[in-house]
């Protein structure tokens, strides 16, 4: 709501008016008294003044100046209005603060939001480079772009995809309102509701919330802390369930930060033929390898059109930039119709900066940067922790990403811990949110991918002095 400078002195003089204080005609400061004692100008006054004569509290006397008017409005200025109780799921509610900056005021070190920060965002780059598309395309990008994406900006993913050996068909590719709704295409693509799909456990949030939201069945494959997806056992599940798809992160699991090997890619992707499962595989970390060559996706090994392959730039370049894409194999035609429902146009301004970024060697010089930086901060973390947090605490060290999996002793109680850790002012995402089972209650995730000042730092040995 919109605050005016003269409501200085005209809550205190309706406030005495309402009170009783000021009676019916009762002669109020001049204009120039009131400018004095609250320092503004003579026409804020004045404003302040017709806004209660508006009202029906004052009158104004001609050559006299302001009374109280012999019959005040006193009524409510606002009647509020009365609105049916909404249901909501109280679940789903705290969840999803758990895992979000809530930026209410206080001064919390967040370590549980999965997105870059903003010292480690490329703002300069993204707006300078926004400016100039704006500049050199004006009105076009005001107007509905393709269905499908931009063709210039799937052709530039395919090229960065080739790179690292993964092949990607023009006509199976969809750009998308981000990750999270490729998924969702993905999903709804391959399955309906009542379908079992399998997922890995733990298994982020947000990927949990849209298997509930198309009401599909789970089996929950685990995830071995050293090994990674457990190929052995989503063999054995296929073999008496009719598994219809299953989601995988293989490169750099969240929130295990576990890489797969190309001999395990291989494997899944053979017991998803042989059982004619869809494969649907997360790359959204793949680009953020900490050494050595950037991994492979498992689309690369396909020539069955199994594998639908999505990724995102939201971890990479800024959360807020919603450029996602899908590629879907053989499910292409059910994907397109499915993206078209939920809206047919990604934001044309976000297509193009992406575009003119991955066409040059700003995305690739960016996130060299970055991921030198997550390699740097994960190291730190994990030596806090290791330094404060209590004996037998496990810690899962990344090879990529920006997640480390946390697992406390059998002894702490980790409500107590989660309550210290909100009296000091430090987020962490607890691990009951990465399964439906609520299986993972003595782990929690750390997100790394923000400045470690000393500030954060001191944060987390806090938390580790409070679960001694």
């Amino acid at each position: 709501m919109k605050v005016y400078k003269f409501e200085a002195f005209t809550n205190a003089i309706e406030k005495n008016i309402r009170e009783g204080v000021f009676k019916p005609g009762h002669k109020l400061p001049s204009v120039r008294d009131l400018k004095e004692q609250y320092q503004t100008s003579i026409s804020t006054i004045q404003h302040g003044y017709e806004y209660l004569v508006a009202r029906g509290l004052v009158e104004s006397v001609p050559k006299s100046g302001y009374y109280v008017s012999n019959r005040p409005d006193l009524s409510p200025q606002q009647v509020k209005a009365k609105h049916r109780p909404i249901a909501r799921d109280p679940i789903f509610k705290h969840h999803l603060g758990l895992i979000t900056s809530q930026k209410d005021g206080r001064k919390f070190s967040e370590f549980n939001v999965a997105a870059p920060g903003d010292l480690f965002v490329p703002q300069k780059l993204i707006l300078r480079t926004m400016q100039q598309v704006i500049r050199e395309q004006g009105a076009a990008l005001l107007r509905y772009y393709p269905s499908n994406g931009s063709k210039e900006l799937k052709e530039n993913i395919i090229k960065k995809a080739a790179v690292h050996q993964s092949i990607i068909n023009p006509e199976e590719l969809l750009i998308t309102d981000g990750a999270l709704q490729a998924l969702y295409i993905a999903l709804a693509s391959v399955c309906n509701p009542g379908d079992v799909i399998a997922v890995e456990s733990p298994c982020v949030f947000s990927v949990l919330e849209v298997i509930r939201v198309l009401q599909l069945r789970v089996i929950e494959i685990p995830m071995d802390p050293y090994a990674g997806f457990d190929v052995d056992y989503l063999r054995k599940a296929c073999r008496t369930n009719a598994i219809k798809a299953v989601i995988v992160t293989p490169n750099f699991h969240n929130p295990t930060g576990s890489l797969m090997t190309d001999e395990k890619k291989l494997a899944l992707l053979s017991v998803a033929q042989r059982y004619h499962v869809a494969l649907i595989e997360n790359d959204i970390f793949g680009d953020l390898h900490f050494h050595g060559q950037r991994p492979s996706i498992i689309k690369r090994y396909d020539d069955s059109g199994l594998v639908l392959s999505y990724s995102s730039y939201a971890k990479t370049l800024a959360p807020g930039i919603r450029v996602g894409w899908l590629a879907a194999g053989k499910f292409m035609q059910r994907a397109e119709q499915i993206k078209f429902a939920l809206g047919s146009t990604v934001s044309p301004l976000y297509q193009e900066t992406v575009n003119r970024l991955l066409a040059g060697n700003q995305y690739d010089r960016h996130v060299r940067a970055f991921r030198m930086q997550l390699a740097k901060n994960a190291h730190i973390a994990i030596n806090l922790i290791a330094a404060h947090f209590p004996e037998k605490t496990s810690i899962l060290t990344p090879t990529g990403g920006y997640n480390i999996w946390v697992k406390m002793p059998d002894d702490i109680d980790m409500a107590h811990f989660y309550d210290q850790c909100e009296k000091i002012g430090v987020k962490f995402t607890p691990g009951y949110t990465f399964s439906f089972s609520g299986a993972f209650d003595k782990h929690f995730r750390i997100v790394f991918a923000d400045k470690f000042s000393p500030k954060r730092m001191g944060a987390i040995k806090m938390a580790g002095q409070r679960a001694r």
